[in-house]
């Protein structure tokens, strides 16, 4: 993560080595060219303009989390909640804050509001720079998937801290990365993580980026978390 916020975009691993590793992820693709959601053992590319179509085995990505997807904890919602309700009852039942979770919310939504960052050009520009300007969508009501993970505070520039998730309707037709949602009902399920594999790109441009800048944090904030 800290990589892609100095614009590092373009990284050496595909998408056919992505799911030999997990059957559930997130994350972006070479040149940020599109929103990265992977779903029962399929990688789905959500463009810009809010379209979903399958990522080819050689697409590459600078940047993907994946996991086998075995949920330990279910937790059904069945009345609305907001994205910050949802949140909350996630925290709640979390054992400890200490672990890596993925979650997976399986519902109807009053609405979602997501977002794709534009395909860049070389040379890359920071992605706090990248994001002026990107553009919002927001998906009435329907039914779908907002997926991803929970990552503690000290895996900081690892991942991003928090949640950081992505939607994809029912049909497999629209999606993007999460700012908020309205959600009516539906089913949480979480998986907990106690192994970390990270695997680095053999790049240039990574050996020689800036991974801990002093405002690390608040550039975070600024990309993935702002709504």
């Amino acid at each position: 993560m800290s990589a892609l916020l100095d614009g590092i975009y373009d990284g050496d691993t595909t998408v056919a080595t992505l799911l030999e590793h997990g059957d559930f992820g997130l994350g972006t693709f070479n040149a940020l060219d599109g929103e990265m959601l992977i779903l029962d053992g399929v990688c789905y590319r959500m463009r810009v303009d809010g379209t979903v179509a399958p990522a080819a085995p050689s697409d590459l990505t600078p940047f993907a989390v994946v996991t086998e997807f075995v949920p330990t904890v279910t937790i059904p919602v069945t009345g609305p909640a907001t994205r910050d309700q949802a949140v909350a009852l996630i925290n709640e039942t979390l054992q400890s804050a200490n672990y890596l979770y993925a979650v997976r919310l399986t519902g109807e939504f009053e609405w979602v509001r997501v977002r794709a960052v534009q395909r860049q050009e070389k040379p890359y520009l920071p992605m706090s720079e990248a994001i002026r300007g990107e553009k919002t969508l927001e998906f009435g009501r329907s039914t779908g998937v907002v997926a991803g993970f929970r990552t503690p505070l000290y895996g900081q520039g690892i991942g991003v801290p928090g949640g950081h998730v992505h939607f994809v309707d029912a049909d497999r037709q629209h999606g993007g990365h999460v700012l908020d949602f309205a959600l009516l009902s539906g089913t949480i399920e979480i998986c907990i993580g106690t192994d970390l594999h990270l695997e680095l790109p053999l790049t240039p441009e990574f050996k020689n980026a800036d991974l801990s800048p002093d405002n690390l944090a608040d550039q975070i904030e600024q990309t993935e978390n702002h709504r």
